[in-house]
């Protein structure tokens, strides 16, 4: 039985919607990549590749216009991402820089698990108060990425701690699914897609989180 003392053994975070909101700036490089191809990229596109894998955007940018390998789309997106992201500091969401300096004081290892661009995961990892996260699962570090657990216990196996006794932090319902999967309790903060009820063990706004909020999960 788990006690607050040694829970959680663990906190994992979501990136975007969930630490910070890059949305805008993914959203406006594959506008702009679309574009150049002649092709279109709506907000509805963004919304439906809110949460899935990387692949998955790449597939949709294809059917857009882009009409490249896999590896030359994702260069070029990524490229336009970080000219951007170089041009402003990494603003994190209302709440989560209070909450992770207490996790940090506190000693809790934490990870950013994201099937986004491992790369700028790092960055604001590194943005984040020095020692808070050990370690970054991004999407070239893993073959199945969410709604499948394996993100997420990849994270639990580096930070060498048991799933069932890590807290996940989500924002989307596929990255809800992958934490579950992994058997992790799941906190859900608000983000662009709704998460439907029943999924998740407790829902939190950003300002709202505490370690105490989370101990109370135990």
């Amino acid at each position: 039985m788990t006690t607050t003392n040694t829970f959680p053994a663990a906190i994992l975070f979501d990136h975007d919607g969930t630490l910070v909101d890059t949305e805008p700036v993914w959203a406006a490089a594959k506008v702009a990549l679309a574009a150049e191809f002649g092709g279109t990229w709506t907000e509805q596109d963004t919304l439906d590749c809110l949460g899935l894998s990387m692949q998955f955007t790449l597939d949709r940018l294809r059917e857009r216009g882009v009409n490249l390998p896999d590896e030359e789309i994702n260069n070029l997106l990524v490229a336009k991402v970080h000219e951007t992201l170089a041009q402003q500091p990494v603003e994190f969401l209302p709440g989560i820089e209070r909450f992770l300096a207490e996790v940090r004081e506190a000693q809790i290892p934490a990870a950013v698990v994201t099937n986004a661009t491992t790369s700028v995961a790092r960055r604001t990892a590194n943005a984040a108060p020095e020692g808070t996260f050990s370690v970054v699962i991004g999407n070239d570090e893993t073959t199945h990425p969410k709604p499948d657990p394996q993100p997420y216990l990849l994270a639990a196996e580096r930070l060498g701690v048991t799933p069932t006794q890590c807290v996940a932090l989500e924002d989307s319902p596929s990255g809800v699914r992958s934490a579950t999967a992994a058997g992790m309790r799941v906190i859900v903060v608000p983000g662009e897609l709704e998460v439907p009820e029943g999924l998740g063990t407790v829902r939190l706004k950003h300002e709202e989180l505490t370690l105490e909020a989370v101990r109370a999960l135990a």
